[in-house]
């Protein structure tokens, strides 16, 4: 019986050691590698050809497609069906330009098209020649899968990260700030483009900016953003926003507020008041916020950057029960227990900064000691994350980091959303008598 017993404890023992040890291993074999050097990105297509194809969503079954040529003649319309080279429907939209200094942008190109149908595989051409793209429209209920990935960048990292992300099927991914890192060297936004086109011309792409948009310049350009308004335009006037810097949209039983870190706060604040207060969980059970810096940071770079705007709405997010605040900023990965004020509170959000996308400035490698209690997993590594969420109540959230040739999960958890927490009813109720703007296409 004792032999018995001892041989069963040895079963166990080794079934724990084959669970536990590919993560591990993971852990002690980590070598963090050195940032990688830029990738720029050259154009080798007709000048008539569209370049930096990328696709976002606008309202309810729509999608925007946002392209370049060099040549000024094209005609900013795209023709798209669900048969690859079979175009029963199409859109026509509007085109700009701009000048930084002495660089002269292409021809940019917008056009909305649709409506179209959920979990569908649509083929599309830009402009009326080039190549053929394709896209597929996020599901119309739920489970639904959000990559995440903040500071992109353009460099071998950043081809990992996207390589790695596109190995598993998502729906939309979630850029919380700082993309091309051109900061003022247009031609790099042109690269960027070039770079992610393959990615983000198949899946929609939700961003919002970062300290590496603003490009500002004294007397000139003291406004900033004017590539990445130009470039990147989300659907902002659809929740009633004025700026191109904060806005938010649903999809799937999902709120989601793009928040902007160098933005206006008197201004974004009334419009945040007035966005929360539309929120209905009985359609969009789950809220998710996306910001630039981080509220919440061990790490000793960008230390009190995000405190400031964190004073002025935590508040209005604590009590709209904001499931999940994502921010990227510092170039590291950290998931915090859910927190209000400086205080773990059951009610509050999960914050996790995921600003190690692939920048050229390299990981933020030094942090506070001892690791503070709200904190629960950090790590200085390049990767990016993944949000699965189920249903109405049950979400999945891993983070997977850059082992070079392979993504390894390094920190995941199962999570509930607050709107099914009896003990965490909205303080703000939903405003009934406000028109859901997200509805007018």
């Amino acid at each position: 019986m004792q032999k018995k017993l001892l041989f069963d404890c040895h079963i166990f023992l080794v079934s724990i050691l084959f669970l536990v040890w590919p993560h591990y291993a993971s852990v002690v074999n980590l070598v963090r590698q050195p940032p990688r050097p830029i990738v720029f990105t050259p154009h080798n297509r007709p000048e008539s050809h569209p370049q930096q194809v990328h696709v976002s969503l606008v309202g309810k079954n729509y999608m925007k497609v946002s392209w370049v040529t060099d040549e000024s003649r094209v005609p900013s319309t795209v023709d798209y069906g669900t048969t690859p080279g079979k175009y029963d429907s199409s859109g026509t939209g509007e085109h700009t330009s701009y000048r930084y200094f002495f660089y002269t942008s292409g021809k940019i190109h917008h056009v909305t098209i649709g409506p179209l149908l959920p979990a569908t595989t649509y083929y599309y051409r830009c402009g009326g020649s080039g190549p053929e793209f394709n896209f597929r429209t996020p599901p119309a209920n739920f489970p639904i899968e959000f990559a995440v990935a903040g500071d992109l960048g353009q460099t071998g990292w950043t081809a990992t990260t996207l390589n790695h992300m596109n190995a598993t099927n998502y729906d939309v991914l979630l850029l919380p700030g700082d993309l091309s890192y051109a900061d003022t060297q247009q031609p790099l936004w042109d690269s960027f483009g070039r770079l992610v086109e393959p990615y983000a011309s198949r899946r929609p792409w939700m961003v919002t900016q970062g300290n590496h948009e603003q490009e500002t310049f004294p007397i000139i350009y003291p406004n900033g953003f004017k590539a990445y308004n130009t470039r990147w335009p989300m659907p902002y006037e659809l929740s009633g926003s004025k700026s191109n810097l904060y806005y938010s949209f649903d999809v799937v039983g999902t709120h989601i507020i793009m928040l902007g870190s160098y933005a206006d706060f008197s201004d974004q604040y009334k419009w945040l008041a007035n966005d929360v207060a539309r929120i209905d969980r009985s359609q969009t059970p789950w809220v998710v916020v996306i910001i630039h810096a981080p509220w919440y940071n061990s790490n000793l770079a960008h230390q009190g950057e995000g405190e400031s705007m964190r004073v002025a709405m935590e508040e209005m997010l604590y009590n709209s029960r904001v499931d999940i605040v994502f921010a990227g900023h510092v170039h590291a990965y950290e998931r915090f227990t859910r927190i209000y004020d400086n205080n773990a509170d059951p009610c509050g959000p999960i914050h996790i900064t995921i600003g190690d996308g692939g920048n050229r400035e390299g990981l933020a490698m030094l942090y506070k000691e001892p690791k503070p209690s709200l904190s629960i997993f950090r790590e200085s590594s390049f990767g990016h994350g993944r949000l699965r969420i189920l249903n109405n109540t049950h979400a999945h959230w891993s983070w997977h980091r850059n082992n070079d040739t392979t993504a390894v999960v390094a920190d995941e958890i199962w999570f509930q959303s607050l709107s099914s927490s009896p003990s965490c009813i909205p303080k703000i109720e939903p405003n009934v008598q406000l028109t859901q703007v997200n509805d007018e296409l």
